[in-house]
């Protein structure tokens, strides 16, 4: 599923959203909370926090880089743990 049609279920408030995030940058984020923290329960923690920022954020923020809004949200998380 592409981003637009991804954000457009996070604004329509429907939950397939987490599941569509989930599978296309799941890995992604799991990388960068990885490479920080080398820890695989924390990593995926941080990937779970991540969906909820999401789902609080949009609305009403509308990212231009989906990839990178997650990205930010994960790199965050897991410099904070």
């Amino acid at each position: 599923m592409d981003d637009i049609k991804i954000i457009a279920l996070y604004n329509e408030r429907n939950e397939s959203a987490i599941t569509e995030s989930n599978q296309k940058y799941g890995d992604f984020c799991y990388v960068i909370a990885f490479n920080i923290l080398n820890d695989n329960s924390d990593s995926e923690e941080c990937v779970n926090d991540t969906w909820y920022r999401a789902w609080i954020s949009i609305p009403p923020e509308q990212p231009a880089s989906l990839k990178g809004f997650f990205g930010r949200i994960t790199r965050n998380l897991a410099l904070d743990k």
